[in-house]
């Protein structure tokens, strides 16, 4: 009977290990979402405090020496393309996109590693000097190339490893949108929308992942989003300086609300559909700039400034320009809104084209958030609910993907919205777009 029971006594120490072993997995998710979360919120502070610099003191100082600061934004935005179209040229196109990312991420498991230092200076550098572009590109690249340094240095813990890079691009996501939902399901399902012209990327977004069995995955990335939500919030309440869109809240949606409701879909839909068409102005323009880095970057850095010093809401990321315009609005004319989201669009689509590298979700949903409340001013209806079903409408239109916009805006915009941002993104979405649009 003893010897009966030899093979059962040997497999306990094997459950034991095994147990150890998950545990240690799960603790170094978590800790490597922390990191990202404090990763994430100190990129955001040192943007912050940048901006302010250069975008708050250095004009105080300019108008205190009798200087004229009005032409400000143009000369100083042209100084950025300069900067940045020297960077390209010397160092590279860095960051990757989001979309470039997450298909690499989710086709190999991991992400290489060795021009972290180039892709976070890339991201940054366009934000300081007043990019319309997002900070997801360069941020999800570095803690992707960060997570897979460290899984390939834990090899011996096994395949689990391989699925640090995917966790970290899930904690990386959450903590730039504040939305858990959206960085859960992007890297999990996958995600690459048509405004991407690289039919390679979509392509490889596609591509099979690692075999690791979904539930699980679920799990890690959901420790993954907890640590850097967590650690951002902290940070944020200790220090006070944190980064993302404002939300929304109170919203009314009457029967006046829903007779308005298509109107305002079709104006956010239409421009979703002007930035493909500008997309693909701005890539015709290149193409026959030809490989000239820096021409191409002053050339944004020019269009940039001079939307600027006539709409001066029209340029950076747009995430304090969101509350300047919230605090604003009823203030300023339905035609200066509507000008300031249109041109916003422009803004976006020139800074992507042409060398300024960066995401476009966060000034998409300004343009969106400022078109919404042009609407609210000439339909009067509720602004949240303006501001939601336009916005939803136009981010449809450019990701066609309708539950990824909504699972997205659920971070600016109330649960109570989720069917309306569902159905307006949606019909941005069935919007027809000329294939000419998406392709280079």
């Amino acid at each position: 009977m003893m010897e009966g029971n030899r093979p059962q006594t040997g497999r306990t120490p094997a459950l034991a290990a095994r147990v150890l072993d998950r545990a240690l997995f799960v603790a170094l998710t978590v800790v490597f979402g922390a990191f990202a979360g404090a990763f994430c919120w100190g990129f955001f502070f040192l943007m912050n405090a940048g901006i302010s610099l250069l975008w708050e003191t250095v004009p105080a100082a300019l108008t205190a020496a009798g200087l004229p600061a009005v032409a400000y934004p143009l000369a100083f935005c042209a100084v950025g393309g300069v900067c940045i179209g020297l960077f390209q040229k010397k160092v590279g196109p860095y960051p990757d996109d989001m979309n470039t990312v997450l298909a690499k991420v989710k086709a190999t498991g991991r992400y290489e590693y060795t021009h972290v230092p180039s892709m976070f200076a890339g991201a940054l550098l366009p934000l300081l000097f007043g990019g319309s572009i997002g900070p997801e590109a360069g941020l999800t690249g570095v803690i992707a190339g960060l997570c897979t340094w460290v899984g390939d240095r834990l090899r011996f813990m096994g395949k689990e490893m391989r699925e640090l890079a995917n966790a970290g691009t899930a904690a990386i996501i959450s903590a730039i949108f504040a939305a858990p939902l959206f960085g859960l399901a992007a890297p999990l399902f996958g995600y690459a929308d048509e405004s991407d012209g690289d039919p390679a990327r979509r392509e490889g977004g596609a591509q099979a992942s690692i075999e690791v069995p979904k539930a699980k995955k679920i799990v890690v990335y959901l420790f993954a989003i907890a640590g850097a939500l967590g650690a951002f919030a902290l940070l944020t309440m200790l220090v006070g300086t944190g980064g993302g869109l404002p939300h929304f809240s109170d919203m009314t949606a009457g029967a006046h609300e829903l007779l308005w409701a298509l109107p305002i879909v079709a104006v956010g839909a239409c421009a979703g559909w002007c930035f493909h068409a500008c997309g693909a102005g701005v890539r015709w323009v290149a193409g026959k700039l030809g490989d000239r880095p820096v021409v191409k970057a002053v050339l944004a850095g020019c269009v940039l400034g001079g939307i600027g010093i006539a709409l001066p809401y029209a340029i950076f990321a747009g995430e304090a320009q969101t509350e300047m315009l919230a605090a604003s609005w009823t203030g300023m004319s339905a035609a200066v809104l509507l000008a300031t989201g249109f041109l916003k669009v422009l803004a976006t689509q020139a800074c992507l084209g042409l060398g300024w590298r960066g995401g476009h979700f966060f000034p998409l949903i300004f343009a969106g958030i400022s078109i919404g409340y042009a609407c609210a001013h000439l339909m009067g209806v509720d602004p949240v609910f303006a501001l939601c079903v336009c916005t939803a409408a136009l981010l449809g239109a450019v990701m066609r993907q309708p539950l990824m916009t909504a699972l997205l805006l659920m971070l600016c915009f109330p649960a109570s919205g989720i069917l309306f941002m569902l159905a307006a993104a949606a019909i941005g979405a069935a919007i027809p777009v000329p294939r000419r649009f998406l392709e280079d």
